[in-house]
């Protein structure tokens, strides 16, 4: 009689060591799912903050020739700048993400020299259809950059997941996304002559 009640606590602790095992195989599991799912859906939201830059920069690109062409018939001896717009403009719709970014950047630095421009023609400020451009515009780049810094956000959430642990193990050798940067021309301090 006593063999039987030892093999019932044998096959009660077998039963609490499967179950055991069990749950943490069950845990590690819902863990591992969980950071795959995390993982991507900052990826996911990575692509999204992108596509946003790019719809604000598509609003840019279609404004701009309108911009241009105001100040046209304002500055027509300002070709050097009007050229240097439509290079630019021109560059942001093809390429890799870097250099459309690089492009929109050239593009904004232009268009500083352009209003710059329209500075020394009292007419053409004082143009409603200039104006209305301006705003435009202004609107738009304050959208950039918001869409910039959200990507940003993104970035730095995805690439701090995938780098520290227990995220890294779960990453599956995904790479760090690039955070996009503010060029140095545009670091510099603004100087105002008076």
């Amino acid at each position: 009689m006593p063999e039987s009640h030892f093999t019932g606590v044998e096959i009660l602790f077998e039963w609490f060591v499967i179950a055991g095992i069990l749950i943490v195989i069950f845990i590690l599991v819902g863990f591992y799912v969980s950071y795959y799912n995390r993982i991507r859906v900052l990826s996911n939201r990575i692509e999204e903050a992108w596509a946003q830059i790019d719809v604000q920069l598509k609003k840019r690109f279609d404004l701009v020739p309108n911009l241009v062409e105001t100040v046209k018939g304002y500055a027509t001896h300002e070709r050097e700048i009007f050229e240097k717009v439509t290079e630019a403009r021109a560059r942001m719709v093809s390429g890799s993400r870097e250099e459309r970014m690089e492009a929109s950047n050239e593009l904004t630095g232009t268009l500083r020299s352009l209003f710059a421009v329209a500075e020394a023609y009292p007419d053409l400020k004082a143009s409603e259809n200039f104006k209305l451009l301006q705003e435009q515009l202004d609107g738009i780049e304050s959208k950039i950059a918001y869409a910039r810094q959200f990507y940003n956000s993104t970035v730095l959430g995805f690439n701090n997941l995938i780098t520290t642990i227990p995220g890294v193990w779960f990453a599956g050798g995904r790479q760090k996304h690039p955070f996009l940067e503010v060029p140095e021309v545009e670091r510099e301090a603004v100087k105002v002559k008076f």
